[in-house]
């Protein structure tokens, strides 16, 4: 029976993870309440603005749903998604998840238009590591936990990382035609 991938339709471009994800092989579902968690096998966080997310994610329900769901599905989170499910803010005072040890500044690269393009070395590709990261009001990864592995980097920075259940990139791999983040994220943490 194929899996299915919820995606946090709360705020952010969470379309273009559904497309993404059902090239990737897998069916799909909007997730915005609580209940609809129960026919997921994991779910991704897309990007957005952290802050918001925090209230609309206590709002809905979600915020203590997530940590429920996590012990026996894998979350995945792309910029936004990233902060929200980090550990520690060192620019900002939101609550987080705390589901992923790592140390995060939001909006490290600066305004909209700072945002770039480069290329992100992803050490878990072994035939092709080479991606195509699109970083957009993007966060740094400035520290990772014992239990967190760095997964990829651009230059110097930590872009890319996991535990044991969270996947978390800082860069918008649903941005590109490549849909290898999301497959490794369905092979490694469905399962």
């Amino acid at each position: 029976m194929p899996k299915t991938v919820g995606v946090l339709g709360l705020q952010g471009d969470f379309g273009l993870h559904i497309k993404v994800l059902e090239r990737a092989g897998v069916r799909t579902r909007i997730v915005r309440r609580p209940e609809e968690l129960d026919s997921c096998d994991g779910l991704v966080l897309p990007g957005g603005e952290s802050t918001t997310f925090e209230k609309l994610l206590k709002k809905s329900g979600l915020f203590d749903s997530l940590k429920t769901f996590v012990i026996d599905h894998g979350l995945m989170g792309t910029c936004a998604g990233l902060v929200t499910l980090s550990t520690r803010l060192i620019n900002d005072e939101t609550e987080t998840l705390g589901l992923i040890d790592v140390e995060v500044e939001r909006n490290a690269y600066g305004r909209q238009r700072d945002s770039f393009i480069a290329p992100v070395h992803v050490r878990v590709f072994k035939e092709r590591p080479s991606f195509e990261g699109v970083f957009i009001r993007a966060p740094k990864i400035h520290a990772v936990g014992d239990h967190t592995e760095i997964l990829a980097t651009q230059g110097d920075d930590v872009v890319m990382a996991r535990n044991e259940r969270v996947l978390v990139t800082t860069f918008h791999p649903e941005l590109t035609r490549d849909v290898r983040i999301h497959r490794y994220f369905i092979d490694a943490f469905l399962n």
